[in-house]
């Protein structure tokens, strides 16, 4: 890499300031980014991540592109897997003691992983790394030499730590053994850069301390905000059923986005695709004067997505097909097929003299709801129509005879076709 390879430094601070809460300290990245530019040496960026779950929904993805930003310019991008730090559980932002991973969920999580970060990082240029190839080879010595740089008290002012403390619940010694051994990753992979959520903050700024009394350099910190999910006021969140996940089918992820509240999709803008700010601006503006539908930035928004995980073509059917759907009020091109014929319970029914079935039963037999229950309450809401017809009586029945080329829609984006 040479002088010549790198922007200036202006320019990639502007690029790589895109989305971000907070650069501690900002004049010390331009200072590293400055000596990069004069001896045409990348910088260290690392993101470490526990892989606490086997897929990523698209809140993870938010640090990855900043890390894919530094890779864009030029700098070296470590991924760096946290595969014994997962085992001991970080702390951030629970209200009690997490359970610790065992090795073996650990390795089957780390499997998935790297899959779905090559959708965004370029897999011939990404350093991985293992933090076990350090902390699992740690004496107790090491460990012992590590704690004794870092002061409880300081440890204790942790918002998480402080607010347990308060209400009497308790914290596991492993747990503040957590940002000291993350720190070794810091220094064993000499990074100038790390990349980090902002409730991450804590952890970070210890890393940089420890950095330091190892007699490194203090790396820079990236910390970038939490993306809202679609309830439009929560942390995108499995538990939370609120999240898109990247492996969802296109389709899928078209839909969710597609539900966002309007004032949200410029945060998503921001966050999760590569659009400059004044692209985004230039958007915004359109759409302020009347000039572009929110509608049809959204799913402008939802294609770029897409075509991040799923390729462009995909990106483009997806968004045929919502409007196919939902604006057109039509069926979609690719709407599933049952025959009746080979549905058991149906040939059994015919058998048995059985004049209808329940539609709540056969809404989840199709696998249209994840249950009986969940079916009747989305007949009750208004949320199913069999063939073009609103149905709201969760005891509905529907004749066998009228089963035959039928049509059965649950929510926006479910369907299935019934034929003999």
């Amino acid at each position: 890499m040479t002088q010549s390879n790198f922007k200036p430094v202006a320019e990639q601070l502007a690029y790589l300031k895109k989305g971000v809460a907070e650069i501690i300290p900002e004049a010390e990245l331009a200072a590293k980014l400055e000596a990069s530019l004069k001896s045409g040496k990348p910088l260290r960026v690392y993101l470490g991540v526990d892989p606490t779950a086997p897929d990523l929904h698209l809140g993870h993805t938010v640090v990855l592109r900043k890390l894919k930003h530094f890779q864009d310019l030029g700098h070296t991008a470590i991924f760096l897997i946290g595969d014994f730090s997962a085992m001991i559980g970080d702390p951030t932002g629970v209200s009690e003691t997490r359970p610790p991973l065992t090795r073996e969920q650990v390795d089957a999580n780390a499997k998935t992983y790297l899959e779905q970060v090559y959708k965004i990082l370029d897999r011939e240029k990404t350093e991985v790394r293992y933090n076990s190839e350090w902390l699992s080879k740690m004496s107790a010595e090491d460990v012992v030499r590590l704690c004794s740089h870092y002061r409880l008290a300081r440890m204790l002012e942790r918002e998480d730590f402080s607010s347990r403390l308060e209400k009497g619940l308790p914290i596991s010694v492993h747990e503040l053994l957590y940002p000291l051994l993350t720190a070794i990753d810091a220094v064993k992979l000499q990074s100038d850069v790390e990349l980090g959520a902002t409730e991450q903050k804590f952890n970070l700024l210890v890393h940089r301390e420890i950095q330091r009394e190892y007699g490194l350099p203090g790396q820079a910190i990236l910390t970038m905000p939490i993306l809202v999910g679609l309830d439009g006021q929560r942390k995108m969140s499995k538990s939370l059923g609120n999240y898109i996940g990247i492996t969802e089918p296109p389709g899928e992820i078209f839909g969710k986005i597609m539900s966002i509240p309007d004032e949200l999709m410029w945060s998503y803008y921001e966050l999760v695709t590569d659009r400059t700010p004044p692209e985004i601006a230039a958007l915004k503006q359109e759409v302020a004067t009347g000039e572009l539908h929110p509608m049809d930035a959204k799913m402008r928004l939802a294609q770029e997505v897409i075509a991040d995980f799923h390729g462009e073509e995909a990106a483009r059917k997806a968004a045929a097909n919502f409007q196919r759907v939902v604006r057109e009020k039509q069926l979609p091109q690719d709407i599933p097929v049952v025959s009746l014929k080979e549905q058991v319970w149906h040939q059994n029914y015919l058998v048995a003299g059985t004049k209808s079935v329940a539609l709540g039963w056969l809404i989840a037999a199709w696998k249209l709801a994840p249950s009986r229950a969940e079916a009747e309450r989305l007949i009750k809401a208004g949320a199913v129509e069999f063939n073009d017809k609103r149905i709201t009586d969760p005891a509905h029945q529907i004749p066998l005879a009228d089963l035959r080329n039928s049509t059965l829609r649950v929510g926006k984006r479910k369907f299935m076709k019934a034929v003999e």
